[in-house]
């Protein structure tokens, strides 16, 4: 078991390996920052249940989240700070601790990293696709090349990691067992979003 201070942001996903740049402006996550800074640099990022409705400074939170360690920090005049947290492990929440600090503590369960297999070459073949058809019908522009160039987990995890899903999805996308169904899962919302009209998705920052 470990102890976390935890980020609750939703539609935010670090994978391990992966990294996650962040503005951090809201007094109480500046606090954590600074705390991170002082012990071990590594907060939990998670994502918080949203419920139509509830407004609640404490919402419920998804059981699974990622583990950060702060790779680089840039500390602002006014108190804000950038930084970069490269993803270290999965963990699961056993229990929210009644911390005294303005941000939240957990205690977790560090799950095992498992090594993903290689994509089927017809699995890469219809991401890459599939991703050029999302990425053209919602204007975004896409260096192709680089992307032809990724391995299979940076491709798979970058794009779980920054595809403007809602929150549930993105979950569904942490949560995928294994390398192969995550990229199928990824290839589904791709069509099921593509044929919406946005109005699910939720803006990362």
């Amino acid at each position: 078991m470990t102890r976390l201070s935890i980020f609750p942001l939703p539609g935010a996903l670090l994978f391990p390996d992966m990294h996650l740049p962040l503005h951090i402006f809201e007094p109480r996550y500046r606090a954590m920052i600074s705390d991170a800074m002082a012990r071990d640099r590594r907060i939990g990022m998670i994502q918080p249940r949203i419920e139509p409705g509830a407004m609640s400074d404490k919402p419920p939170l998804y059981t699974t989240g990622c583990v950060g360690k702060i790779a680089e920090v840039e500390a602002l005049e006014d108190g804000r700070y950038n930084v970069i947290l490269e993803g270290l492990s999965l963990f699961r929440i056993v229990r929210e601790l009644d911390a005294t600090t303005a941000f939240r503590q957990i205690e977790a369960e560090l799950l095992p990293t498992i090594a993903d297999d290689a994509l089927s070459l017809g699995r890469r073949s219809s991401l890459e696709m599939e991703s050029r058809r999302f990425a053209d019908a919602a204007g975004y522009s896409v260096d192709w090349d680089a992307v032809g160039r990724l391995d299979d987990q940076s491709l798979v995890n970058g794009i779980a990691q920054i595809a403007p899903f809602d929150v549930a999805a993105k979950q569904a996308l942490l949560e995928a067992p294994d390398i192969e169904q995550r990229a199928e899962l990824i290839i589904q919302l791709m069509q099921f979003f593509g044929r919406h009209d946005g109005e699910d998705r939720v803006t990362l920052q």
